[in-house]
């Protein structure tokens, strides 16, 4: 057995937060999609419920503390470049507390909340997907 992604697809789980019609993203330092702006989100460990691991890694990553969240919707991504295959199980959280921090500054460099109408160029696969099954009313 490889690792997850290099020969055989990984399971991953990724988190859309919103707040006042802004979506969180942190930029990426490795791949996936190094330098890329995402949702929060990562690896689902084994025996662990997605929606748990979605929340573990948020929590991870943002220093937000999450409650209720929602299914979004299920992506796969294939990177070519880094050779690196995901289906992910994607949920949204519009109820958490806490300001957001850097709290991995050897994975993430930089985040921010975006608008529909103010994303960065540079946005991952899933940032994408995510913000495809957003609704306008989401963005408001």
């Amino acid at each position: 057995m490889g690792k997850p992604g290099i020969d055989f697809p990984g399971l991953g789980t990724g988190l859309a937060i919103l707040r006042d019609g802004k979506l969180l993203l942190y930029r990426r330092l490795k791949a996936p999609e190094a330098g890329f702006w995402s949702i929060v989100g990562g690896k689902v460990d084994h025996m662990e419920p997605a929606a748990k691991a979605a929340i573990r890694e948020a929590e991870e990553e943002s220093g937000l503390s999450i409650g209720k969240i929602d299914y979004l919707c299920t992506e796969e991504v294939i990177v070519e470049a880094d050779r690196q295959h995901w289906i992910s199980l994607i949920y949204v959280c519009k109820d958490f507390s806490g300001e957001p921090r850097l709290m991995e500054p050897d994975k993430l460099s930089d985040f921010g909340w975006f608008g529909r109408e103010d994303l960065p160029l540079q946005l991952s696969e899933f940032a994408k997907a995510t913000i495809s099954h957003l609704s306008e009313e989401d963005f408001r």
